[in-house]
């Protein structure tokens, strides 16, 4: 029952996102730039511990991808949810927790699909990583995807407006990803604030991913980055289930 209503949900919010190919394009845009004119002032730094500059820049860009294109979207259920379709959902047989599931991995494919356009753009400015590393950061990719986008219903089930949760998702995001080191390795940073990253738990998908990236697979980062993605998603679905099942209960 429940994979047969996720299966549903996914694809009619599939079929939705397919008719704005205009948006998918645009996700994409940001990311790009910083690869086309960000990449290129990493050349000259200090880098060598965690590979090319490609192999520290792009894992950032890919876990920022996931980063915004989730947190965001939220803002559809709040525009479903004002024009009563929601509502219309949660009053069918459908599973509730599938409402969610449903959106977030659309969310997780298209940005997937996103993140692999990404790497080919990067191998063509320059990118040289394994195949297996590569493969691990789309992974990765999915599984913020999930977990941010999770919390994003969640939250816009619970505001009213796109205009309470527009700052409420800034203020969450622009620190997450300065504290990460998506744009730089935290180990650049000064000693205070390379601690102070260390309470992100983004952090430590980025330090993970860097590591593919250059072949290295059983590193501390590496165990550190499977746990905290792991565990993340599995409270952040709890949380946007929980709160699918009795919002307007």
């Amino acid at each position: 029952m429940l994979l047969h209503d996720t299966s549903l949900i996914y694809g009619r919010c599939l079929r939705q996102t397919l008719r704005s190919r205009f948006a998918l394009v645009f996700g994409m845009l940001v990311p790009l730039l910083y690869l086309v004119f960000f990449g290129p002032l990493l050349t000259h730094l200090p880098l060598r511990a965690q590979g090319s500059s490609w192999q520290t820049l792009v894992p950032g860009v890919l876990l920022q991808l996931g980063l915004f294109g989730s947190a965001f979207a939220g803002f559809s259920v709040i525009i479903e949810k004002n024009q009563g379709v929601v509502e219309r959902m949660r009053v069918t047989p459908v599973s509730r927790p599938a409402l969610l599931l449903g959106r977030v991995l659309r969310d997780a494919t298209v940005l997937v699909v996103q993140a692999v356009a990404l790497v080919l753009a990067a191998v063509a400015l320059g990118l040289r990583a394994p195949l297996p590393g590569i493969l691990i950061g789309f992974a990765f990719v999915a599984l913020l995807t999930v977990s941010l986008g999770s919390l994003s219903y969640a939250i816009a089930m619970k505001v009213a407006t796109p205009q309470e949760f527009g700052p409420l998702v800034n203020a969450t995001t622009m620190p997450s990803m300065l504290l990460s080191g998506l744009m730089l390795p935290m180990t650049l940073a000064p000693a205070w604030l390379d601690a102070l990253s260390h309470l992100m738990p983004f952090r430590y998908l980025v330090d993970a991913v860097r590591d593919a990236y250059v072949g290295s697979y059983a590193t501390a980062h590496m165990l550190y980055g499977v746990l905290v993605a792991l565990g993340f998603a599995a409270v952040a679905v709890t949380v946007g289930t929980r709160v699918f099942r009795t919002a307007g209960a």
